[in-house]
């Protein structure tokens, strides 16, 4: 039998972790960091705020926060609104249904609790649009709608022609003058964070863009009657999505250092982290010089696996291999917690806010 030298953990410089004396906690903050000494989802969590820290405590460090999934609908978005406020983002990429969501909230409407085995034919008679376990009112999207045809009759681009940052700044500036609460796009006009929607049309808004240019070619028509689909959706709105590209990728070459936060996957992520690899092919086809630019910091909230292959899943370490993370043997750092957001996303900045205000940012 082969003879082993077993070694002692300690001196070998291996961390030792620590069994959970809750009796000895006395806040979040101190519960999560006890955490990063216990195992599996616990210990992600735990080395999530340590990068969090790190990434708000670089003054360098401009933040971009990336948003997927129903996190609006699912009642987070004041957790959105104070880490704008605070300053701990500066940029904002999420889907347009999780803005849009955002936006009932933002003007006084709610969302219900829903057995998600209820009859889905007649929540859509009644005007209930099911979220899983949730429900988002018909009646809530036709404010929303109004509020979107508003700031387009009042509003004027640049040039006239819209992005969804452009927007976005405007919706803002709207509920500003509304005041009829706190809101995710209201939070990011007075702090001067852009938000931008990648996959636009794939949203209410969007929709409520598009219906309210084919309303204003109707009205110079005179009359609707005859009007064929083909006819009808020949109409384009003044907007053009290679705005945001370009507006995010200068805010990106005015930073320092970079972080991303990102909750969920999807598009807002890649679109988001993309930016590396665009500079990158930028300066190879152009013949030009140009930064390399890397993530250094990311904190990632997903249960996706990474064995699926898609976009969600995959790890900071894959996004290496794209030019888009510095390597954590350059100093990148990264943590990822592969589990509900909607249970440790609130924990999280809960601990992060404590820590801030306990020692100062």
């Amino acid at each position: 039998m082969m003879e082993r030298k077993l070694h002692d953990g300690r001196e070998d410089g291996l961390t030792p972790l620590k069994s959970l004396d809750l009796n000895s906690i006395t806040s979040c903050a101190g519960l999560v960091r006890a955490m990063a000494l216990t195992a599996f989802g616990g210990r992600q969590l735990g080395q999530a705020l340590d990068v969090c820290l790190a990434m708000v405590r670089d003054p360098g460090c401009k933040v971009v926060l990336t948003l997927s999934g129903a996190m609006t609908v699912a009642k987070q978005g004041r957790i959105i609104c104070e880490m704008i406020d605070r300053g701990l983002v500066h940029a904002v990429v999420a889907t347009g249904a999780l803005m849009a969501h955002g936006l009932t909230e933002s003007i006084g409407l709610t969302h219900y609790a829903i057995n998600p085995d209820a009859d889905d034919k007649d929540l859509f008679e009644k005007g209930y649009n099911r979220v899983y376990d949730t429900l988002e009112m018909e009646a809530n999207l036709n404010e929303v709608c109004e509020v979107v045809a508003d700031v387009l009759a009042n509003y004027t681009p640049g040039g006239g022609v819209w992005s969804s940052a452009r927007f976005c700044r405007a919706v803002g500036e709207e509920l500003d003058r509304l005041d009829q609460g706190p809101g995710i796009l209201r939070s990011a006009y007075r702090h001067g964070v852009p938000v931008f929607i990648p996959a636009f049309t794939d949203s209410e808004m969007g929709l409520d863009f598009s219906t309210w240019a084919m309303k204003g070619m109707l009205q110079k028509r005179g009359k609707a009657d005859g009007i064929t689909p083909e006819e009808l959706f020949t109409t384009v709105p003044p907007y053009n999505p290679f705005l945001d590209l370009q507006e995010y990728a200068r805010f990106i070459g005015r930073a320092e250092s970079l972080g991303i936060f990102t909750v969920g996957g999807g598009v807002p992520r890649n679109w988001a982290q993309q930016v590396g690899p665009y500079y990158d092919i930028t300066a190879d086809r152009l013949d030009i010089e140009l930064p390399s630019i890397r993530f250094k910091y990311g904190v990632r909230l997903c249960p996706e696996p990474v064995n699926w292959g898609g976009l969600s899943g995959c790890t900071y370490s894959e996004g290496v291999s794209w030019g888009k993370f510095v390597h954590p043997d350059d100093g990148g750092r990264y943590a990822e917690v592969l589990t509900d957001a909607t249970i440790v996303w609130p924990i999280l900045m809960k601990a992060v806010f404590e820590e801030l205000d306990a020692k100062g940012k």
